[in-house]
């Protein structure tokens, strides 16, 4: 048996993390002593093995609970599909390694690229949000998403992403004023009209998307990189923009 703390150093995660999971019910030590410490089992680690690897590959917690809370769960047949996933998502990283390679030599004159050259290793199809969309917004809008991105040559595509990062950098220029500035309502109003080039989100979804930003940690992680506090920061100006154009 290992204390909290133990399988936190033991496995390089929180121990605020792991009492998240023991209070969402995702994964419960074997044992709770009476002094009131927590102790967990080998086969508790070996669930918690488990819930890493999915969360490795994108799968938010709540889905986590339900596929290893299900009588059909096999935890073989599920290392062998975390291998398999996790080898595609290897080969889309060294994928676009070599395209950064490539591209630093192209910028030095050193070779010549194709513009299909400079797109090698994207691959907006994956999508590992797209069920967390569906169950909150419903088909509608998400499927729209996919078909109008689907039409969409690699180029484009990837035009729509730099767009999409030139906006978050904008807007993290932003975030020390009022979310309800005019600079930063013009801003979050290229968002939502980029957002509704892909889809077609209400005001209302549009606010809902700005709460899961700050609600959802890979989108935290992820949008905070172009500056601490942009998630939040979007949150509140997309929720001023949903209510000031209802």
């Amino acid at each position: 048996m290992m204390k909290v703390k133990e399988v936190a150093d033991l496995v390089g995660v929180s121990v605020r993390a792991l009492h998240h999971y023991d209070e969402i019910g995702l994964l419960s030590p074997d044992t709770i002593t009476e002094s009131g410490y927590r102790l967990y089992s080998n086969e508790n680690l070996s669930t918690l093995q488990q819930i890493l690897f999915f969360k490795e590959l994108d799968f938010p917690l709540k889905k986590i609970k339900e596929i290893i809370s299900s009588p059909s769960f096999n935890q073989e047949e599920a290392l062998s599909m975390h291998r398999k996933l996790l080898l595609e998502k290897r080969n889309r990283l060294d994928a676009m390694i070599r395209t950064i390679d490539k591209t630093i030599s192209f910028t030095k004159g050193e070779i010549q690229m194709t513009n299909k050259e400079k797109f090698e290793g994207f691959d907006f199809s994956q999508n590992p949000y797209e069920q967390e969309a569906r169950e909150r917004w419903g088909d509608e809008a998400v499927d729209q998403s996919k078909v109008k991105l689907g039409k969409m040559s690699t180029e484009k595509q990837a035009a729509m992403g730099e767009k999409m990062n030139e906006i978050y950098r904008n807007l993290a220029g932003f975030r020390q004023e009022s979310p309800a500035s005019p600079d930063a309502q013009a801003a979050i109003k290229e968002w939502y009209d980029l957002l509704n080039k892909m889809g077609n989100y209400s005001l209302e979804a549009f606010k809902g998307l700005g709460q899961m930003y700050v609600d959802d940690e890979r989108f935290t992680k992820n949008i905070d990189q172009f500056g601490e506090g942009l998630a939040a920061f979007m949150r509140d100006a997309m929720a001023v923009y949903a209510d000031t154009n209802k």
